[in-house]
């Protein structure tokens, strides 16, 4: 009996020694030197205005294939690990433009947010979409960025006017897209797309005739005039059908040795965008502060509950 009553105080002293040695280390803060993996994003969004197509839908009502990009990048944004930093960039014609360089997701959650709130089919500055072409642009505005970023691309893959032998840019020799990942947003059934005025007044539809080149007429440019009727549909039966051209965009991701998924949901995303590559690697310190004080607690704790529950159990063994 005696055996056990002086055991199990000095394993008690020992308990609260080690308890408030560990309270000191937490107190000192020691950390340790890590190499942590850095991701910078820009997250380039289409808005032309076959991203006006309502084919789409969020919490079960049909939206915009614009406004369903919205709300993905919304819940994209939130589950980002602080440190993370995030630039959103629009796509139209054969440019894209980015709001701001890649900021920190946390620090700057809500102005980030913002700016995706305010993507706007009226900020084009061109009427053509020509995704191809704008695949040198957007390497050119990574390389102006004071950090590399991952491109995430949301697009329905709508090359308009449509693509031929002159105007199809040959990506063979283009290095810039590693790990750039494209994100289809549309159906597979599609829908027409709408033509609004100024005002974002629904003006009608675009029609069939909006995506034909006139014959002879090597497109290289949108400057070529007449190439294209911006002339809304006369009847149903003439509207453009838009539809997610998932082949077209699966066969570019492969030319610039990037990915493809298409956007279905945020967890979809997140898991592609888990194969990136780091932006780059940087040397950092991991605090032990939380581990040591976490030891200190469960011994102080151990000391009055566990050790007194097994030391009364072996004493009434022992009575026995």
């Amino acid at each position: 009996m005696n055996f056990f009553k002086k055991l199990k105080e000095d394993i008690n002293f020992l308990f609260l020694f080690l308890s408030v040695f560990f309270l000191g280390v937490a107190i000192i803060n020691p950390s340790i030197p890590i190499t942590k993996n850095m991701y910078n994003y820009i997250f380039i969004v289409d808005i032309s205005q076959s991203m006006n197509t309502e084919d789409m839908k969020v919490n079960n009502e049909k939206v915009s294939r614009m406004a369903y990009t919205k709300d993905l990048l919304h819940r994209l944004l939130e589950r980002l690990p602080c440190k993370t930093k995030v630039s959103i960039g629009m796509f139209a014609g054969v440019s894209v433009a980015a709001a701001y360089t890649p900021i920190e997701v946390c620090d700057n959650f809500s102005s980030i947010n913002g700016t995706v709130e305010n993507l706007d089919w009226r900020s084009t500055w061109s009427g053509n979409t020509r995704i191809r072409e704008s695949m040198v642009n957007l390497a050119r505005l990574i390389r102006s960025f004071p950090e590399s970023a991952q491109v995430i691309f949301f697009t329905d893959g709508e090359e308009a006017p449509k693509l031929h032998v002159f105007n199809r840019r040959d990506l063979s020799q283009f290095q810039g897209g590693q790990d750039w990942l494209f994100v289809g947003i549309g159906s597979d059934e599609g829908a027409p797309i709408p033509k609004y005025d100024n005002k974002n007044q629904l003006i009608g539809y675009w029609s069939n005739e909006s995506f034909a080149l006139q014959p002879g007429i090597a497109q290289i440019s949108e400057s070529n005039l007449g190439t294209r009727d911006n002339k809304t549909a006369y009847s149903e039966s003439d509207r453009y059908i838009s539809k997610l051209d998932d082949e077209y965009l699966r066969n570019l991701s492969k030319e610039v040795k990037g990915m493809y998924i298409k956007g279905d949901s945020p967890d979809s995303v997140l898991k592609a965008m888990e194969k990136q590559k780091p932006a780059w690697r940087d040397q950092t310190t991991y605090p032990l502060r939380y581990i040591f004080s976490f030891l200190a607690l469960a011994l102080f704790i151990l000391r009055f509950v566990t050790r007194e529950k097994l030391f009364n159990l072996l004493s009434k063994k022992n009575l026995e």
